[in-house]
């Protein structure tokens, strides 16, 4: 699955437009030479040309008008990267002057949406989504009907979501994810199944923990197959660090369940280091080490191949104390 979530990532995404440059308009055109003489044959004397135009080459823009059409094409690129792909879904930016500058977890990216998820997204999401602009504390209560509510951040395309909404109808899902994509297939496999219990939310996880969940609201946490970030240099990116879980406490109710999965084998081992040290967190398992797949994780498509590839996926179940 990918990553929502958490933050994040802030770079820019593949769709955007760059902006190109329009063809000087045209100036006057010179009269023509009626009534010409010889005298009008000869040549006129020389105007003194000034230092920038002796240098530029014949149809060269000046550094400052260069700089200008930079400045508006870097514009042009901003508005459309904030600009929704569908009226009345998903926004493009949702936090707008929330982004702070820090390190994120998640690469924000526009991928080609089918006319299906096209359809789901412009039907279903002002009844079942949410931007997470920072701006509200969200009533789960009202949300879900007064269900329990477990947050899963990073859903992909949504199939053992939608599955685990659907063998559990008891229990509300809020599933956090970027990728557009996805979350116009969640909602269509939900409305599918006939599903009520969950609703999609867009944007950075870590506004949403940390500005618009309240206290002890959550009855769990999912984190499935995050971004590794292989290259030590990014490790940093990862979404399971202490700070991190810090957000993720104050939300959880007591005994509310943190389940990770991966099937990254280094980056099991630093969630594994990272949830044993913290001080608000009990691994269930009993021997302090890895837990059995729950049954009620649904084993997806992409997890059967890596199995079949030798993959070995670790599942780590921690309780909040």
């Amino acid at each position: 699955m990918s990553e929502q979530p958490l933050n994040p990532s802030p770079a820019g995404t593949p769709d955007d437009a760059a902006a190109g440059t329009a063809p000087a308009a045209p100036g006057p055109s010179a009269p023509g030479p009626t009534g010409s003489t010889a005298a009008d044959a000869l040549p006129l004397p020389a105007e003194p040309a000034s230092d920038a135009a002796s240098d530029a080459a014949p149809g060269a823009l000046s550094d400052e008008d260069a700089a200008a059409r930079r400045a508006a094409s870097f514009e042009r690129a901003r508005r459309l990267r904030q600009e929704p792909r569908f009226p009345g879904g998903p926004a493009a930016d949702p936090a707008g002057s929330h982004h702070e500058r820090r390190i994120r977890s998640f690469q924000p990216r526009r991928s080609r949406v089918t006319t299906g998820q096209q359809e789901s997204l412009e039907r279903l999401w002002p009844q079942w989504g949410l931007d997470i602009d920072g701006k509200r504390v969200l009533d789960l209560a009202e949300l879900f009907g007064g269900l329990p509510v477990v947050l899963e951040i990073g859903f992909g395309m949504g199939e053992a979501t939608a599955q685990m909404a659907a063998d559990d109808p008891g229990t509300g899902i809020l599933a956090v994810d970027v990728h557009t994509p996805g979350q116009g297939n969640l909602l269509g496999l939900a409305e599918k199944a006939g599903s009520t219990n969950v609703r999609v939310a867009n944007g950075d996880a870590v506004i949403l923990l940390r500005e618009m969940l309240a206290p002890e609201s959550l009855d769990g946490l999912r984190v499935y197959f995050p971004d590794p970030w292989p290259k030590a240099r990014h490790h940093k990116r990862r979404l399971i660090q202490p700070d991190f879980l810090d957000l993720v406490a104050p939300v959880l109710r007591p005994g509310a369940i943190v389940h990770c999965a991966t099937d990254w084998e280094p980056y099991a081992e630093q969630m594994l280091e990272v949830l044993t040290a913290h001080p608000r967190f009990e691994n269930t398992a009993a021997d302090g080490g890895y837990a059995p797949r729950p049954a009620f994780r649904p084993l997806t498509r992409f997890e059967g191949q890596g199995l079949d590839k030798g993959h070995v996926v670790h599942d780590l179940l921690f309780a909040r104390v």
